[in-house]
């Protein structure tokens, strides 16, 4: 599945840079462009990330890790805090006391609570212009509100016991619970607190990226034990050599299923780039972030609760697990469908009395 998505991908880019060179005539090389573009505010969002991924590891281990073991908790779920391709599955695999645990929590958890909290919301925030960002905002927290349901049935598919998944799954479903009910009751003051969360993770971002250069440039490691910078940007390039193909081939397909996509729209009062959008965010979120200046204020919500779970579902992330455990690629892609579907009714239910003119009415959330 990963090597046939690569290959259409590819197609994109190859379409999409014969459009570029023959000038633009059918809009794909300007697409490829932007996928190139892209590249830069990408690294900037993520590099420092992963340069700082060991550091936050040490952290969790002497700082949580004691505490997990005295309330019962597997320090496996530790790792969920992280990304599924970012240090996410090690962690988890390594810290973990059930080896089933350990790659609930290292694939199912990290490639949706994980990937939302060190990839989806850094680099959204990055790529998005001040107008769209509280759209974004919103719609993650709507999308983290409904992960819970994703990760019930994912987890019964790892064959866990209801029992273990609810008690080991409980700080993640709480910290849901809590947010979702922060959009209900006080969603002002829960955006800007999310907006603090995002405005931390960029200054951590920052620093890693600080650090990296200098290290990179003197030789002098500012701060031991960071990962490389080339080696991160090794990671971000991957990104970006994928986005050359991805957006020609978001842009194809938004013109191939217009029909299908405007019904769709219609019926959920979306208009098609963001129906489009749904659909393309199982394959890169990137893309997705990229085309949210053509959605509606109503499809930029249902979207980015789309993501929280849907990101990547049928390209990285399903590549990393076909590698690292290939038993647990059902699960994954079972969470990751139903967690999208819930995501994505949640945020139509939300702002179901609202159509793509008029907006959302904010005290209607």
């Amino acid at each position: 599945m990963d090597t046939l998505l690569m290959w259409i991908l590819a197609f994109g880019a190859l379409i999409g840079g014969i459009d570029r060179i023959a000038g633009n005539r059918f809009g794909l090389g300007k697409r490829f462009e932007e996928g190139f573009a892209l590249l830069g505010p990408t690294a900037l969002s993520m590099a420092g990330i992963i340069c700082l991924t060991p550091l936050l590891s040490k952290a969790l281990t002497f700082a949580v890790v004691p505490l997990c073991t005295r309330i019962g908790l597997d320090p496996a779920m530790l790792g969920g805090i992280l990304a599924i391709d970012m240090g996410g599955y090690q962690l988890s695999v390594s810290l973990s006391h059930s080896a089933e645990l350990g790659r609930y929590a290292g694939l199912v958890v990290a490639a949706t609570f994980g990937c939302t909290i060190t990839f989806t919301i850094p680099v959204g925030m990055g790529m998005l212009e001040d107008g769209d960002r509280t759209w974004f905002s919103r719609g993650m927290l709507i999308g983290l509100g409904a992960l819970p349901v994703g990760l019930l049935v994912g987890g019964l598919f790892c064959t866990l016991s209801v029992t273990t998944l609810l008690l080991q799954s409980l700080p993640f479903f709480l910290l849901c619970l809590l947010l979702m009910a922060g959009i209900q009751r006080f969603p002002n003051q829960t955006i800007r607190c999310f907006s603090a969360f995002a405005d931390l993770l960029r200054i951590l971002t920052t620093i890693g990226l600080i650090a990296g250069a200098f290290c990179y440039m003197t030789g002098v490691s500012l701060i031991p034990g960071l990962t490389p910078l080339e080696d991160a940007m090794t990671v971000v390039s991957s990104i970006g050599i994928v986005l050359l193909g991805s957006l020609p081939t978001a842009e194809l397909l938004q013109r191939i299923l217009r029909r299908p996509l405007s019904w769709i729209g219609d019926k959920t009062g979306i208009n098609s780039a963001s129906s489009a959008g749904l659909l393309i965010g199982f394959v890169s979120p990137v893309p997705v972030l990229a085309m949210l200046k053509d959605m509606d204020s109503k499809g930029k919500v249902v979207n980015a609760a789309c993501l929280v779970c849907s990101t990547s579902a049928l390209a990285a992330h399903m590549g990393f697990t076909f590698g690292v455990d290939p038993d647990f690629a059902a699960p994954l892609l079972i969470t990751k469908l139903i967690g999208g579907i819930a995501g994505a009714a949640a945020a139509l239910i939300f702002t179901r009395n609202d159509t793509a003119e008029n907006g959302i009415d904010f005290r209607s959330l």
